[in-house]
């Protein structure tokens, strides 16, 4: 996707694209940043997502600061990429916080907890709720901004070769499911493996694995698991939503001029926005082609294994919480944001879908 000026200024409404625009009291110095990224080139989704981000700034800021994109592995691998902006080899960074729970326990929430909030509301919770302050302050002393810049939307719950019938079926499963899902499951019997997105179809094939997780329908074909597993299984309840994120080297974004820190921001807000559409068209139309050119047998969780993951759920969260004071009040922020939203979208969501037919 391209832009020019006038149409990403104009995506954002009148009020804030006017606050963009230079003021002749700024120099109009250019800049040059690298982006990392944790995809595979183009991968449809977050692939996507990431080159619309840098074009977005580029076309936001007249050109005055200019991002060069680097896929996962062509400059740094894709789990490296935090690293990356936080020495100070890449300036920007887009990914997803459910990388990082080896470095920070409490970063995953960023993404998604399982059985917690849908995309609606993980965008409210960040932005009215608390957790922008929270997630900046776990990732300041690594000199990283953080901003969310996609979302996936709703998760499915991923491609088994095998029909799941009961919880005994997850005993020994070798499953791709990083982030507090793979913690979920791993309590359910199951032996979670953390896998870069361009290493999960042949590791899926090859039978190094026996399932896995990523996305939506839309980026799961193109990732061609179908083409290995055949059992898609619903709902994604250890990924309710799908939050990317852009990592900001916070030296580089205190050396640009004012008006240009905005146009990142408000580069990811729309980029944010637009990606959630995207995805949740795409889903759509990916899930009947999956089934009607593809076999793909669309399967819901049994209830016995719903059951098994919620009581998981509430378990790893309550663990987590004790790590440390940071996690802790993070956990506490996001329990309290779903408590304040579940009757709302309980009355407004839940009740209306039952009845729309």
């Amino acid at each position: 996707m391209t832009f020019t000026r006038r149409q990403a200024l104009g995506g954002i409404g009148f009020g804030a694209a006017t606050s963009l625009l230079p003021k002749p009291a700024i120099a109009q110095s250019a800049f040059e940043w690298r982006m990392v990224t944790s995809w595979p080139k183009n991968l449809p989704g977050p692939g996507v997502t990431a080159q619309m981000l840098a074009d977005a700034i580029e076309a936001m800021s007249g050109g005055r600061l200019r991002i060069k994109l680097y896929a996962a592995g062509e400059l740094v691998p894709p789990l490296e990429v935090f690293s990356t902006v936080s020495d100070g080899t890449a300036e920007i960074a887009h990914t997803a916080p459910l990388f990082w729970a080896g470095r920070l326990p409490a970063a995953p929430i960023f993404t998604a907890a399982p059985f917690g909030l849908i995309p609606s509301e993980h965008i409210t919770w960040i932005n009215k709720g608390g957790g922008q302050e929270l997630w900046d302050e776990l990732y300041r002393p690594a000199g990283i901004k953080p901003f969310m810049a996609s979302n996936t939307g709703y998760q499915m719950g991923g491609w088994y070769k095998r029909e799941i019938t009961s919880l005994d079926d997850f005993n020994g499963l070798k499953i791709r499911m990083p982030g507090l899902g793979g913690l979920v499951a791993q309590r359910m019997g199951a032996a979670p493996v953390n896998l870069p997105p361009g290493e999960i179809f042949i590791s899926l094939q090859s039978g190094v694995i026996d399932a896995t997780e990523f996305l939506g329908p839309f980026s799961d074909s193109a990732m061609g698991f179908y083409r290995a597993a055949k059992n898609y299984y619903f709902p994604g309840f250890h990924e309710p939503n799908g939050t990317g994120e852009a990592l900001v080297s916070i030296k580089a974004l205190e050396n640009l001029p004012p008006d240009l820190r905005d146009v990142v921001a408000k580069a990811c807000e729309w980029v944010n926005i637009r990606s959630l559409a995207d995805a949740e068209w795409e889903n759509a139309r990916a899930l009947t082609t999956l089934q009607s050119e593809h076999g793909v047998a669309l399967r819901r969780y049994p209830d016995t294994v719903l059951d098994a993951a919620r009581k998981a759920a509430g378990e790893v969260m309550d663990e987590l919480a004790e790590t440390d004071e940071i996690t802790r009040r993070i956990v506490e922020s996001y329990r309290k944001a779903a408590r304040h939203l579940d009757p709302w979208s309980e009355i407004s969501v839940q009740s209306f879908l039952s009845i729309r037919g």
